[in-house]
């Protein structure tokens, strides 16, 4: 028997799941906690950069230069957990979804021989 929570989810999902599929709503929607684990790494960079600049030449063992390689792997670092991570949750989101939907397929089957 399928709760109402179940039921909840099976018309919420069915009406939801063609626009949560879509790329840019999973970039968007992902952007956030992306962001939230990045943008830490990015400042801490980018401070080192601006104020020691001259330790972070010696830490490194590299020009100061290379500092537009390091914001460009965090962005693309940020693109890439803002896509997949809502990927994730929506390909888990679906999965339960044709679950739900195959038990109650089964209990009518059940209910109606």
């Amino acid at each position: 028997m399928l709760t109402t929570k179940e039921k909840e989810f099976i018309a919420y999902w069915s009406k939801m799941r063609e626009t949560e599929n879509r790329f840019w709503r999973k970039m968007v929607a992902g952007l956030p906690f992306a962001a939230l684990f990045c943008f830490p790494i990015l400042l801490f960079v980018i401070v080192v950069y601006i104020f020691l600049p001259d330790w972070y030449a010696k830490v490194s063992g590299t020009a100061t230069s290379s500092m537009g390689a390091i914001v460009v792997a965090l962005i693309i670092a940020t693109v890439f957990m803002s896509y997949f991570r809502m990927h994730f949750k929506w390909e888990m989101n679906e999965q339960l979804y044709q679950e739900l939907l195959h038990k109650m397929k089964k209990e009518e089957q059940s209910v109606n021989p």
